[in-house]
């Protein structure tokens, strides 16, 4: 999406059924889905279902004035929540601009079960996020029961066994019929493949080994467990049977023992996260301080990262620091947000480990929730230490005023008596998620 397009209430939007949706499929949903993307992706969902027509295909053009007040929920929540859908193939966004820009919802089945419960990563976020017990009570659900047909003879009839072909009308196909279709999940970051094939002696490989089916699995097995091309190659090497094909259980099961191995034992989740909105600080004050508490607290901690890497990928260590903060600290999203910020500026563009993580203890054992919090035991705690250097110190240090600090400290950015310097690295931030 263009980083400067923002959605307005007043925009509309169009919902297209691109599939047949069964009961069956609604529980789908519910109990596979859900778990991954939340409730208030479920909803919306079936809130764009209800405004298909009476026939189930297409919508009236409606603002999304009404899905807010349908759900109850501010627009940047929306927003999160169809992209939820979107990256796991439950919706496809297409947008065009005017004068009130328009959408096209396009709706797709899930995944059916066996589906689903195989997937590389469905499966294993989904195991992950229920723990083994409530897993476990969801396959059971939806096995089929075996039944030992050993003594019984199969005596279904054939098509031609009951039907006799006889001259009749000439009968054109029919195209564009309604029929069952599920979304794809699609990866922005891709493997080198090039790389990657030619990397393993061709002696060891068979010419049919790297298929596309083969070659989808191996792309999602490296982003869900964080695999590079170099580890991904000797993981690759270590599945290959006899036949010089690749087996697909033994690489699922190495690329698993290798995260768990890295992870201390643990399965990867997923991470989408903003700021509850029950943390957020009303919306109305327009200084300078209140948008970047607003900025804080409306981007995930991945993207802020990324914004800081120029919009490049951020490295796998920064990512795993983000990562544990979010998952093993239980932080909230905004707070790693100032946190993230605060390292960067005062430790020269440095995440460093354990710095990162000494603050993130303190944080916690204050139970520091919000992002204007955050942002004054930062300040304060700095504040804190300088005193106590100058106090131990025979020549006077920089006052912290003069040090490279985030452009929000001394709280000065209220009243808006900030350097130009501070004030461009503001708006630089601002601009970045104006969308």
């Amino acid at each position: 999406m263009n980083k400067n397009m923002t959605i307005l209430p007043a925009d509309t939007y169009t919902v297209v059924n691109k599939t047949t949706l069964t009961d069956v499929d609604k529980k789908l949903i519910t109990m596979l889905y859900q778990p991954i993307i939340g409730y208030t992706a479920v909803s919306l969902y079936f809130t764009l279902l209800d405004d298909l027509d009476k026939k189930e295909l297409m919508s009236e053009d409606v603002t999304h004035h009404h899905l807010m007040a349908t759900m109850q929920l501010k627009l940047d929540d929306i927003v999160i929540a169809r992209k939820k859908l979107e990256a796991v193939g439950l919706l496809k966004t297409y947008w065009k601009q005017d004068h009130v820009n328009n959408y096209v919802y396009l709706i797709y089945s899930p995944l059916s079960a066996a589906e689903f419960l195989n997937h590389p990563i469905l499966n294993v976020v989904l195991y992950n996020n229920l723990g083994k017990k409530e897993y476990d009570r969801i396959v059971s659900y939806y096995k089929v029961p075996r039944i030992n047909l050993k003594e019984y003879m199969d005596i279904t009839s054939h098509f031609d066994q009951v039907f006799t072909p006889v001259a009749g009308t000439i009968l054109e196909e029919n195209d564009h019929i309604v029929e069952k279709q599920e979304g794809k999940i699609t990866l922005a970051k891709q493997l080198d493949f090039n790389l990657l094939i030619s990397s393993i002696p061709k002696n060891m490989i068979n010419e049919r080994c790297f298929t596309n089916d083969v070659k989808n699995l191996i792309q999602n097995l490296a982003y869900v467990y964080h695999i590079d091309d170099l580890n991904m190659q000797g993981l690759i090497r270590n599945s290959l049977n006899e036949k010089g094909l690749i087996d697909k259980t033994e690489l699922r099961k190495s690329c698993r023992n290798f995260y768990q191995f890295e992870n201390s034992g643990k399965l990867p989740t997923l991470i989408y996260t903003k700021q509850p909105e029950y943390l957020r600080q009303p919306v109305g004050d327009q200084s300078n301080w209140a948008k970047m508490v607003y900025t804080f607290e409306t981007v995930t901690p991945y993207d802020y990262l990324r914004s800081k890497y120029k919009g490049a990928e951020p490295t796998a260590r920064d990512l795993k620091l983000i990562e544990s903060l979010l998952v093993d600290q239980q932080m909230k999203p905004g707070v790693v947000n100032v946190l993230i910020s605060y390292v960067l500026k005062i430790n020269n563009q440095k995440l460093n480990k354990n710095y990162v993580e000494t603050i993130a203890g303190q944080w916690k054992r204050l139970n520091i929730e919000t992002v204007e919090e955050a942002m004054k035991i930062s300040e304060k705690e700095h504040k804190k230490i300088k005193k106590m250097m100058n106090k131990h110190s025979s020549k006077p240090t920089r006052t912290a005023k003069e040090e490279k600090l985030p452009a929000w400290f001394d709280q000065e950015i209220k009243n808006e008596e900030v350097s130009q310097e501070e004030e461009q690295e503001l708006e630089d931030i601002l601009k970045e998620f104006a969308s």
